[in-house]
């Protein structure tokens, strides 16, 4: 049964829940890591400072013994608060079968194109060499990933351009990539249309440290290590540059 337009209303507003919570995910898991090395080098400074100080000058033990105290305090926080929060999604679970993987391309394409490709003007063309191939993995969670994939190339498109998506599948897994021409200004523009967060498209549209994906593209990067897979995105959205996501999953089923 074709789906309404109430029904893909509901489906973008909960595509685009996911993708808050994987970037909120993403976000604390960066603070986690990012706080604790400097962290520790405070502790452990603390530490050689205890040597050299005179044990009997009682205002720099007090002194030494607040800054451990304040480093305790601040782990803890990690710990209670951040960590904790992180628990809903730190361990993706998936639920393996096998499915169509054209099926699942176009059901995304066309989400995608509910979800802001029509209001943007932005047309999806589709290169579909998969066949009637199988893949054996989370059917929801990579169509979660694939939409956001092509909303993330609709949002830094400029009115009337498209997306291409090239996917393709062969004993080794499944290839999908999206290629379009990045207009990193759109991302921001407020005389357009959006689907995405604004705190998401802001920093979106910053450098990215080496190795590192927009935030916004979390969820994309953690269903492909949940698959054993892999995501490739630009450290930075060009300005009129061709531009690539690209999703690898193993393994296939026969065809």
């Amino acid at each position: 049964m074709e789906p309404t337009s109430q029904n893909r209303t509901e489906r973008t507003a909960r595509l685009c829940a996911e993708t808050a919570l994987f970037m909120r995910d993403h976000v604390l898991s960066r603070v986690s890591h990012d706080l604790r090395s400097p962290l520790n080098a405070i502790h452990s400074w603390a530490y050689v400072l205890e040597r050299k100080i005179d044990s009997a000058d009682a205002a720099a033990q007090r002194a030494l013994g607040g800054i451990r105290t304040g480093v305790e305090q601040q782990v803890r926080l990690l710990e209670t608060l951040v960590d904790t929060t992180r628990a809903e999604t730190r361990k993706l679970r998936i639920e393996r079968a096998p499915f169509a993987v054209a099926a699942l391309i176009g059901e995304a394409v066309e989400d995608a194109r509910a979800a802001l490709g029509d209001t943007r003007g932005v047309t999806f063309a589709v290169q579909d060499a998969t066949g009637a191939v199988t893949l054996d993995g989370d059917r929801q969670r990579i169509a979660q990933a694939l939409w956001l994939m092509l909303v993330f190339a609709a949002e830094t498109s400029a009115q009337g351009t498209g997306v291409t998506l090239a996917a393709s599948a062969s004993a080794a897994g499944a290839h999908l990539e999206v290629n379009w021409r990045a207009t990193r200004q759109a991302l921001t523009d407020d005389a357009l249309a959006h689907v995405l967060e604004p705190f998401a498209r802001a920093q979106a549209s910053e450098q990215q440290e080496a190795g590192r994906c927009a935030w916004v593209l979390a969820l994309c990067q953690r269903v492909a290590e949940a698959h054993g897979g892999r995501f490739a995105a630009p450290a930075l959205v060009g300005e009129g540059e061709e531009t690539a996501l690209v999703l690898d999953v193993p393994p296939l089923n026969g065809a």
